[in-house]
């Protein structure tokens, strides 16, 4: 049945000028969905077949995992595909067996919409399956409206008058719920300061900024437990963003400390990246000797980034400035300079001392 559908799909002609553009793609989209749910169908069975393959391998085999990676590699499968069908069998399972949707209205799902509901909460799972055992198209849009509105108007983390008013659509879930889920990355005492605005005034306004405030917040947090500039001892990253919170400039702090921690990463790869060019500099120069002038040559000009100091020009839209790196490599017990405030000297070369 599902093969008749596919090899008889119903396109319109391309070249028919009788047809107005809205048919035409409203045709071909519903073709798509035929295809859409075909495929769901076929990656679920796909998954059922690996996960019989893997659990038969657990009764016994020639080493854990041998038989299934094998059965794997001959039908150029990679492992992370596989287990991301055999997941998506279970959910099927799942949602079939144990959950409220008929066999049969798998098909009223598009793939996407499929995955979506099967990775919501049960409450979620039970309001999409009803619609499409009802016989109704579930689309992805459908079931994130749907999520979104059980989590606006049920989850514990906003205060009861937010619940209250999305319960009585005076808030819209669309905007409630992007704030449950930064809320949701933040620890209690953040939570808890922003519920007090919340229950003052509970309305869109506020909710729009709790948001944005939640976002930077952790992003932020997150951003700062990476730096390590920041492993300091009388340094505390929460006063530090209740401060920023009280003069507006979370986004501004939060910019900083994922610059700050763009730039550590860089330095790392960059002194990770000189090492090994340092060791294959003096490699190649002791295989090499005088009758080898060009190689030599070659090593000479590649010098200028192979020593404790390295010369990179900026390029002609630079002014054909070059930019000097000092790479020095201090001992780790040796005491840091004195940190002074100062901006960057607008000279056309710089020091930068990078301690490992």
């Amino acid at each position: 049945m599902h093969s008749a559908a596919v090899l008889n799909l119903d396109l319109p002609d391309p070249e028919r000028e009788d047809i107005s553009k809205l048919e035409f793609l409203a045709q071909l989209e519903r073709a798509w969905d035929v295809c859409d749910r075909f495929d769901l169908q076929t990656e679920i069975w796909r998954g059922r077949i690996l996960r019989s393959v893997r659990d038969r391998e657990k009764r016994g085999g020639d080493g854990p995992g041998s038989g299934f990676i094998q059965w794997l590699r001959e039908r150029e499968i990679s492992k992370s595909r596989a287990y991301s069908l055999i997941q998506l069998a279970d959910s099927a399972d799942n949602l079939v067996e144990e959950g409220s949707l008929e066999a049969d209205c798998v098909n009223n799902f598009s793939k996407r919409a499929f995955l979506e509901a099967a990775q919501a909460d049960p409450e979620v799972q039970l309001l999409v399956s009803e619609a499409a055992n009802s016989g109704r198209k579930i689309t992805r849009q459908q079931v994130r409206r749907l999520h979104d509105e059980f989590l606006a108007a049920t989850s514990p983390l906003l205060p009861d008058e937010v619940r209250r008013r999305t319960q009585e659509n005076l808030l819209p879930p669309k905007l409630v719920a992007p704030l449950v889920r930064e809320m949701a990355k933040l620890d209690d005492e953040q939570q808890e300061e922003l519920c007090r605005d919340l229950r003052e005034t509970p309305d869109v306004d506020t909710i729009k900024e709790a948001t944005s405030a939640a976002r930077w917040l952790a992003k932020a947090r997150e951003a700062g437990l990476a730096v390590r500039a920041l492993q300091r001892d009388d340094l505390e990253l929460d006063k530090v963003l209740q401060e920023a919170q009280r003069l507006n400039a979370l986004g501004l702090v939060a910019d900083v400390l994922h610059q700050s921690h763009l730039l550590e990463q860089s330095v790392l790869r960059l002194y990770a990246s000189w090492s090994r060019l340092c060791d294959l500099h003096e490699r190649l120069w002791l295989e090499s000797g005088s009758s080898t002038p060009h190689l030599r040559i070659l090593l000479d000009a590649i010098g200028t980034l192979a020593g404790a100091t390295l010369r990179v020009s900026l390029g002609e839209l630079s002014g054909g400035k070059r930019l000097r790196l000092q790479i020095v490599e201090d001992s780790p017990e040796g005491p840091d300079p004195p940190a002074t405030h100062q901006t960057c000297p607008a000279v056309e070369t710089a020091d930068l001392a990078v301690t490992s």
